[in-house]
């Protein structure tokens, strides 16, 4: 192993272990990621959504023999697990929290192409964010590291996360999820399927999450992003000299952009570049 391979431990995250019978039609029928077809060794990620389509909750679908995993924010834990019980009704299914530690082992230069033993399920988003462990310790060979650099990592990809997109307050369109596999759309109801689906099937998104640059420190969340006097967008989370806005695309793409009067000026990553070009034609 590389000993640019990076590991860490994810305080932010934990998980609740979904088991019975009926663990994948339940899953199946709330959220936005398909998990009737067996993926081993995929942490596949998805969200529960209002039934308006707005972004409650992100997770990831995690398989073991008896059910799955569900990874999803800490903070949150106690209070999805209350929404997926009056969902269960007379599902078998079993709902449990599960005090397992998540880590993530990630590389800059790509994510090793495979880990031997159990635990580990390859991060579904994109191959550079690598794999996630759950109870497992870090490999020979590689380099410990903070949940802060893993956030940093994610930022230098422009991947969006919990921060910016909050609860209650987000598309999941907006926050990215079709483009990184958070939402099947071929797979049939879920929550909030139909606001999703629609906005979707029109093919026009306004709006949506991109990396930003500028001088200086990260201006505060929901600082505006002008292009000359119009409203282009809203800071979300960031840090020195980068960090993630939901901006108009039409206003924003190659414009001259300020943040609090300094210049700024958003990317657009290469795994959603085609996706963005089309949108913004």
């Amino acid at each position: 192993m590389s000993p640019t391979v990076t590991f860490a431990h994810l305080q932010s995250r934990s998980l609740i272990a979904v088991s019975g019978p009926d663990w994948r039609s339940f899953l199946q029928g709330l959220i936005t990621q398909d998990v009737e077809t067996p993926a081993p060794g995929v942490a596949r990620f998805g969200a529960l959504l209002t039934p308006q389509g707005r972004l409650l909750y992100d997770l990831f679908v995690v398989e073991r023999e008896d059910g799955a995993w569900l990874d999803v924010e800490a903070e949150h834990r106690d209070a999805l697990m209350q929404r997926l019980m009056i969902y269960r009704l007379r599902a078998k299914v079993e709902i449990a929290a599960d005090d397992m530690k998540v880590s993530v082992l990630f590389a800059e230069d790509g994510a090793p192409a495979q880990l031997d033993g159990p635990g580990w399920a390859r991060d579904g988003r994109l191959a550079e964010l690598g794999w996630r462990g759950y109870g497992v310790d870090m490999p020979a060979g590689a380099v410990a590291a903070t949940e802060a650099e893993r956030e940093a990592q994610k930022l230098r990809r422009g991947v969006p996360g919990p921060k910016d997109w909050g609860v209650d307050r987000t598309y999941p369109i907006e926050a990215n999820f079709d483009l990184l596999g958070g939402i099947d759309f071929h797979k049939g109801c879920f929550v909030g399927q139909e606001t999703t689906s629609r906005m979707k099937r029109r093919g026009v998104i306004k709006n949506r999450m991109l990396p930003i640059t500028y001088d200086g420190a990260a201006p505060p969340f929901g600082t505006e992003v002008l292009a000359g006097e119009l409203r282009a967008g809203e800071m979300l989370s960031g840090a020195e000299g980068r960090g993630i806005a939901l901006v108009r695309l039409d206003r924003a793409l190659g414009a001259a952009l300020t943040v609090e009067g300094r210049p700024a000026r958003v990317e657009v990553p290469a795994w959603m570049s085609a996706a963005v070009g089309e949108e913004a034609a």
